[in-house]
């Protein structure tokens, strides 16, 4: 324990300590107690200029000052201390020779810690700052600890979000691969969503989690047959049910998610499959009331399916899925989502964009 003590000592003596007082006979007192106390990083001004420019470059862990001096007062002084340093905690002990009540309301209205009266007993001055600047070690290395556990939270927060992202990732590839051998649709229209997301100027949070969760539409396929699925010709009603059912499925497996990534994923997993005139599944949703998200992945899921190859039908150009689409606006989708493919489409007639995946320049 002693060992303990004395290198808390050792760090409180080398703590920066600054004298604020007009008159030099004064200062150099103080300065003298300090020093013989073992405090040598001692630092002092005479008049309020100094005292601030000091102030800023010193960066003490103590103030001690007068209330009367030239230009600013020790309470103006006290003002802008506490304006340069909090929340930080950083002792302020006046030591003057006004020891009226209105002074010393005055100074402890203003921020000072203390107050002590001049010549005032050099015993009960070194305690004063001693005790001062063992609190402010402590608020310190509080602070420390703090940022420390911050760092660490901020860490294991970023893994677990890292960790979040890949599961939802395998978990749409997983669907993916029984109707798409290379699994690249799910990455697609996670992209091709969040393009569109941004062109309706949704947040940049939002469109960061339809970027991920868009993947994971149509997880619930993995409960529909196979032979369902590949199949080449229409779907007889039953077999249609079987697909609808893949809705329900998704939800069951995502139910519970408590992330924003999993919430964005159930919407849209139970709303991209609604058509905005109310004929859609599984509630019969229609325009504004199916979640913007599910309205922005069905049309992307679309077009995307238009220009790649399917078990029933070969790939449509681009402007041919295009065509396509317009040509259901207002009844399966929402004109503005498609207005926002369109807009995208023609902006990148010049600059495919080949970054994410998502060439809209040129038919597939």
């Amino acid at each position: 324990m002693q060992i303990i003590k004395q290198v808390a000592d050792a760090i409180i003596s080398r703590s920066k300590i600054m004298i604020i007082d007009e008159n030099a006979s004064n200062v150099l007192i103080v300065e003298r107690m300090l020093d013989w106390a073992g405090f040598a990083n001692v630092e002092s001004a005479g008049d309020s200029l100094k005292a601030i420019s000091r102030f800023k470059s010193f960066k003490p862990d103590l103030v001690i000052l007068d209330l009367h001096m030239p230009g600013l007062s020790g309470v103006d002084l006290i003002r802008f201390i506490r304006e340069e340093t909090e929340p930080e905690f950083l002792p302020i002990l006046v030591f003057s020779a006004d020891d009226t009540i209105e002074a010393k309301a005055a100074a402890l209205r203003a921020g000072a810690n203390d107050f002590l009266t001049k010549p005032g007993e050099s015993q009960e001055i070194l305690l004063r700052v001693s005790n001062f600047l063992h609190m402010r070690q402590l608020c310190v290395g509080l602070g420390d600890k703090n940022r420390t556990l911050e760092d660490i939270v901020r860490e294991r927060t970023f893994d677990l979000e890292k960790s979040n992202e890949e599961v939802v990732e395998r978990l749409a590839r997983t669907a993916e691969y029984r109707d798409d051998a290379s699994g690249e649709h799910t990455k697609r229209i996670g992209e091709l969503s969040a393009l569109i997301a941004q062109a309706l100027k949704m947040s940049d949070f939002e469109v960061g989690l339809i970027r991920l969760a868009a993947p994971l539409h149509d997880i619930g396929k993995v409960g529909v047959p196979d032979h369902i699925l590949a199949k080449e010709g229409g779907l007889t009603p039953s077999e249609f049910a079987q697909v609808k059912m893949h809705v329900n499925i998704g939800l069951a497996i995502l139910a519970g998610g408590e992330t924003a990534l999993l919430k964005m994923a159930e919407t849209i997993i139970a709303s991209h499959r609604e058509h905005f005139d109310g004929t859609g599944y599984p509630n019969g949703l229609s325009g504004k009331d199916i979640p913007l998200a599910g309205r922005i992945v069905a049309v992307a899921d679309a077009f995307d399916a238009l220009t790649n190859n399917r078990p029933y039908r070969m790939a449509l150009s681009r402007d041919a899925a295009l065509a396509q689409l317009w040509k259901c606006t207002g009844t399966q989708f929402d004109p503005k989502v498609v207005e926002a493919l369109n807009f995208l489409a023609a902006r990148t007639v010049e600059t495919p964009l080949q970054d994410t995946g998502v060439v809209l320049a040129t038919g597939a």
